[in-house]
């Protein structure tokens, strides 16, 4: 079980080449982990307990009524939720359920749940899959090792030159590229709002007001309210058994595992509303830098103060959108002082194009 979890961290290790934002981060590499692990502690229910254990008074074998009940399902009432605990029912949501039928609330998720939480890590998983593809080593290919500033003064110069000739080369041909990236984060942003619609189908539309019911629960007088907690993941459920010739008999079920499925999703949801949050707020900063100039001026200045002022004006007035997010994440990945001359010389021959010179934009590149 150790084995396996260390084998996650894969999954956590973030790699020294960023190409993406640490929002874009958190849905493929912690939430993917957690929804594996998730999946893996309710996958091996003999270190939870039993999944399912049914109590009957007549001549059922425990293992058949256990089997039965666990794949057939079981149900609880949902008006003896709101009775006094110990005084009119034995547990939230049991009691005598002969003539109920239109009272019953059935629950047939519990078997599915591991599944389910894998199957969502593969779809959080799925937009750092596309762009990995599309971004194709990109900005690997460009460091060439620039991201280790000790190198030989002659080595960086000729890595230096080359870096330069192919942003000269292609500027105003990565808007394309770019754009992949913005759609794999509203991508993400879909994905993690589509997956809060998911577990609320997946549980009979209760998850969507989970975690404020919960909150609700907690400060309000426990007589007064129903746990919602064990409205959706019940401890105890009843069980109808089908025998050839006879009518149905009521068992009792006890559900240990909805303990582990009760924290788990509670979690989750509280999770996916965070991630819902910082990936809207991310597609909107993506929204104003697409529109933006002048914001992308500030943005690198912001970041990248070793760059002069007017270098970055130059470069951001006469290339587009897409070859700005190119040097924000080669300026993320390779050493300050490259980036800070790779920058002014690229702005130096911009302005030259022109035939007017930024003063003091002299680099190593072009005395090369």
């Amino acid at each position: 079980m150790l084995d396996i979890f260390r084998g996650l961290k894969s999954l956590v290790k973030i790699s020294h080449i960023q190409i993406d934002s640490p929002v874009f981060r958190l849905h493929y590499s912690i939430t993917v982990m957690m929804l594996i692990a998730f999946s893996l502690i309710v996958t091996t229910r003999q270190y939870v307990g039993n999944p399912i254990d049914c109590v009957h008074t007549k001549d059922i074998p425990e293992d058949v009524l256990n089997t039965y009940c666990w794949i057939h399902s079981t149900y609880a009432l949902k008006s003896m939720f709101l009775k006094k605990l110990g005084k009119e029912v034995p547990y939230p949501g049991v009691g005598n359920s002969e003539g109920k039928t239109d009272d019953r609330k059935i629950y047939r998720y519990y078997q599915w749940v591991c599944f389910c939480l894998f199957f969502q890590s593969i779809l959080f998983y799925a937009p750092r899959w596309l762009w990995k593809s599309w971004e194709g080593g990109k900005i690997h290919a460009l460091m060439m090792d620039l991201d280790i500033g000790i190198c030989s003064e002659i080595e960086k110069k000729q890595k230096k030159k080359l870096l330069l000739d192919y942003l000269w080369d292609n500027l105003r041909y990565h808007n394309w590229w770019a754009y992949r990236y913005f759609g794999c984060e509203l991508l993400s942003l879909i994905n993690v709002i589509g997956q809060m619609f998911l577990m609320n189908k997946f549980f009979d539309g209760e998850f969507m007001t989970f975690g404020l019911d919960v909150i609700k629960h907690m400060e309000a007088d426990q007589e007064d309210r129903m746990d919602p907690m064990i409205y959706i993941f019940p401890r105890m459920t009843k069980c109808t058994f089908y025998k050839y010739g006879v009518s149905g008999e009521d068992a009792i079920c006890i559900l240990p595992l909805n303990v582990v499925n009760e924290k788990i999703y509670i979690f989750l949801w509280f999770w996916f509303i965070l991630l819902t949050i910082l990936t809207s707020l991310t597609v909107m900063y993506r929204i104003v830098i697409i529109f933006s100039p002048r914001m992308r001026v500030y943005l690198l200045r912001l970041r990248f103060r070793l760059v002069r002022r007017d270098a970055i004006e130059i470069i951001v007035r006469r290339s587009k959108m897409g070859d700005w997010f190119l040097l924000y994440m080669l300026g993320e990945n390779i050493d300050s002082i490259i980036f800070r001359d790779v920058m002014g010389d690229l702005a130096n021959r911009l302005n030259n194009n022109q035939h007017h010179r930024v003063p003091g934009l002299k680099g190593d590149i072009q005395d090369a």
